[in-house]
């Protein structure tokens, strides 16, 4: 059937992949000039399968008053007048207890594990160049009260598939040299051999390449903005577009934080907010100081990842700014001089920051919606170059009556 895909970013692109691979006739829609060019363009790297627990967890009650004060706080939340902004708040706010942490940490580890299957799957079917290593990560912690928690995580974690090890700091130095630098306060941190790293923007550009060959038979359609949904008896008749208006069987919007404003278009409410993060990448100097695995500074809510010839490094997570907040990437840079000094070139860095399209549980919304031929795969937020492929196999699985290889429910839209 004819399918139509609005997002050029890695969901929207995932989706489109396996969608074609099923048989479908796709078209994406993007108002962007290249793919890849918003959430997906400069992210932290981190293909991060055994840390997607919820951002919506008890101890973040206790911290956010302080974040709605702190203006260079690793997370920021800036109240608008604005009642999606508190709607959203208030279900964020309902989801803080341990209950609904467990229940979305099981959820999303599940998609996760899928969504590393997916996307091996997709690299062995159609082999993309995107710097993609499988280098470990290991997550330091610089309090006792922190190497706790993230052990209690861990043996939860463990459960449920994951293999990881906790390290002293000496071990965490024995495997990460360069981390020499921050000895006094490193407790410690967890090891997790099977994480990996990629550049999502060359893979969003790889995809593009691979669609639009003849085995997959896809149209790209950039520089298109789409305008509105026309809904008509509860079905959706066309997608309005800058171009024209498009029709097909099947409309699937992963269209990031654009998702709500065109949801609504449809009469569907669409519960995503933008997170706006901030990253810088910078070469990599002719040295052995830099990190070898992905690093993630639990006390900094910092994460380098080495790609390629480059460190990629991101961190702050901002609620309900409209506007980049200044010294931003300034501040990633000498965060990185700090912990890796004369690692990489941080003069030489380019710098980025973006909005991720985010739920208040964190659980992406994949699936049907009550508008016939309108489906939704959006909401990953900071995890969506994660979680891309799984939630596409998902939906793809769903469209053909297949059974997923995870549990659709949770993330219903």
């Amino acid at each position: 059937m004819k399918v139509i895909v609005i997002g050029a970013g890695i969901v929207g692109l995932a989706t489109a992949w396996w969608m074609a691979r099923d048989g479908h006739e796709v078209t994406v829609l993007d108002e962007a000039e290249q793919p890849g060019s918003g959430a997906s363009f400069a992210n932290g790297a981190q293909l991060s399968y055994s840390y997607v627990a919820p951002l919506a967890e008890p101890a973040i009650l206790k911290t956010l008053p302080k974040y709605m004060l702190d203006r260079n706080g690793p997370l920021r939340f800036v109240p608008r007048a604005d009642p999606g902004q508190w709607s959203w708040l208030l279900r964020f706010l309902a989801a803080c207890n341990a209950t609904a942490a467990a229940h979305g940490t099981a959820s999303l580890l599940r998609l996760s594990f899928a969504s590393r299957d997916a996307l091996h799957a997709m690299l062995a079917a159609t082999p993309m160049a995107f710097d993609h290593a499988r280098n470990g990560k290991l997550v330091v912690q610089s309090s006792v009260q922190a190497m706790q928690a993230a052990q209690a995580q861990m043996r939860l974690q463990a459960a449920l598939g994951c293999e990881q090890q906790a390290l002293t700091a000496a071990e965490c130095l024995a495997l990460e040299p360069g981390l020499a630098s921050i000895r006094q306060r490193l407790v410690g941190g967890i090891l997790t051999p099977s994480e990996e790293v990629g550049d999502c923007h060359k893979l969003c550009l790889e995809l593009a390449r691979v669609l639009t060959k003849p085995a997959f038979g896809a149209t790209l359609l950039s520089s298109t903005r789409v305008e509105r949904l026309v809904v008509e008896s509860g079905r959706l008749r066309a997608v309005r577009t800058s171009r024209g208006d498009h029709e097909a069987e099947l409309t699937v919007l992963a269209a990031g934080v654009g998702t709500p404003t065109l949801g609504r278009s449809a009469r569907v409410t669409v519960p995503v907010l933008a997170l706006r993060g901030y990253s810088i990448t910078a070469p990599i100097r002719a040295s052995n100081c830099g990190p070898r695995h992905s690093i993630t500074d639990s006390a900094r809510k910092t994460v380098y990842a080495p790609l390629g010839a480059a460190l990629r490094v991101a961190g702050f997570a901002e609620i309900g700014t409209t506007t980049p907040t200044p010294g931003r990437t300034e501040a990633l840079a000498r965060e990185t001089e700090a912990v890796f000094p004369g690692a990489c070139d941080t003069a030489a860095a380019t710098t980025w920051t973006g909005l991720r399209p985010a739920t208040p549980t964190s659980l992406p919304l994949i699936g049907p919606t009550r508008i016939k031929g309108l489906a939704l795969n959006a909401g990953q937020g900071a995890l969506g170059f994660t979680l891309a492929a799984g939630s596409a196999r998902l939906l793809a699985d769903l469209v053909a009556g297949r059974d997923p290889p995870v549990d659709p429910a949770p993330f219903r839209p």
